[in-house]
């Protein structure tokens, strides 16, 4: 199983859930992206450590460190290891001087764990192919830029052909429009799945 390592590109609010962001990671050194749809609070609490914000009173991920730490505990990695019915889930693998634990979690909690203790993120190639994007014309040097935002809203797009689904989805993948693209992308599988079925 190879596997992929992501670092957190940023937050973009979810123009097509409401009260949902869509958390960005990118794969190192490479040109895919992956939006992971989060709640509000959980867009808080990254949004707040990207920010390097200290809040007056610790959020539940900073006491969750502060406690890990106390107790020698150290949060090795983070592994997004499935993907499925649209959810991601993901594994903490937890480490101390006698023992190692893996713990199931959500994927954005242990995003929020990750950014506060610098451990590394990973997920399978399998994954990061089936739920990700490819940035075209791919340049290393603008790594790091803030993902776009939505001004169109959301669109009734099993209605489009295909030429224009997928003109639409390059188009939303240039602008770093991921949550949009996600949803394109799921009129163009089901408008595919619908024209083999027709072959049958």
């Amino acid at each position: 199983m190879e596997r992929v390592e992501l670092r957190v590109m940023g937050i973009t609010y979810n123009q097509v859930q409401q009260d949902a962001y869509a958390l960005v990671l990118a794969q190192v050194d490479g040109p895919y992206r992956i939006p992971v749809v989060v709640g509000v609070a959980e867009a808080q609490s990254i949004a707040v450590r990207l920010e390097n914000i200290i809040p007056p009173r610790p959020m539940p991920h900073d006491l969750f460190v502060s406690m890990a730490h106390a107790f020698g505990i150290q949060l090795e990695e983070v592994f997004i290891s499935k993907f499925d019915d649209g959810i991601f889930m993901s594994e903490l693998t937890f480490r101390n001087d006698s023992m190692e634990v893996v713990l199931d979690s959500r994927t954005s909690d242990a995003i929020a764990l990750a950014l506060r203790t610098n451990a590394p993120i990973f997920t399978t190639r399998d994954i990061m192919e089936k739920t990700g994007f490819v940035i075209d014309g791919f340049d290393e040097s603008r790594e790091g830029k803030e993902p776009g935002t939505d001004s169109e809203g959301e669109v009734g797009f099993q209605n489009l052909s295909m030429k224009r689904l997928e003109k639409l989805l390059q188009t939303y993948v240039e602008n770093e429009e991921y949550e949009m693209a996600a949803e394109v992308k799921k009129a163009i599988d089901k408008k595919r799945a619908e024209s083999e079925n027709k072959k049958k």
